[in-house]
């Protein structure tokens, strides 16, 4: 499966090891989950990662950078892009609807509630699922 991961659920996985993206990184070191970013989504994450709340002194963030870029493969736009995509309330997370339609992911993986709230709106039918790690987890196992 395709999905990309919004930065939240990376940090979840790599900074915290969060028990609910276990499954997650189980797939990806499997080859089962194949994730995806591009340069305005890893720049967030490189922002993110500084936070001082994550208390990352600069190896801890260079590790957890570098721990990233080994399992996920960039997908650049290659031009224009015009998706119709609806919009979201946080200007930052359109970044990653959009990434989701260019790498043809079947997955975007999220705990951002403007997100999961997009994914039960009916006029908007997107080509992949908005969820949560655990909900990821399931799908993944069925797959």
């Amino acid at each position: 499966m395709h999905a990309v991961l919004d930065t939240n659920i990376v940090i979840d996985l790599l900074h915290f090891a969060d028990p609910r993206a276990r499954t997650l990184r189980e797939a990806i070191d499997r080859g089962e989950l194949t994730c995806f970013t591009d340069q305005p989504c890893l720049a967030e994450l490189e922002r993110v990662a500084a936070y001082p709340q994550f208390a990352l002194d600069d190896d801890a963030r260079e590790a957890l950078l570098a721990n990233y870029r080994h399992f996920v493969g960039m997908c650049e736009a290659d031009g224009p892009e015009d998706y119709a995509l609806p919009r979201c309330r946080d200007a930052d997370d359109q970044k990653f609807l959009v990434l989701a339609v260019r790498c043809r992911a079947e997955l975007l993986i999220t705990r951002d509630r403007g997100l999961l709230t997009l994914a039960r709106q009916r006029r908007w039918p997107l080509p992949y699922a908005i969820v949560t790690a655990e909900a990821a987890g399931s799908l993944i196992a069925s797959h």
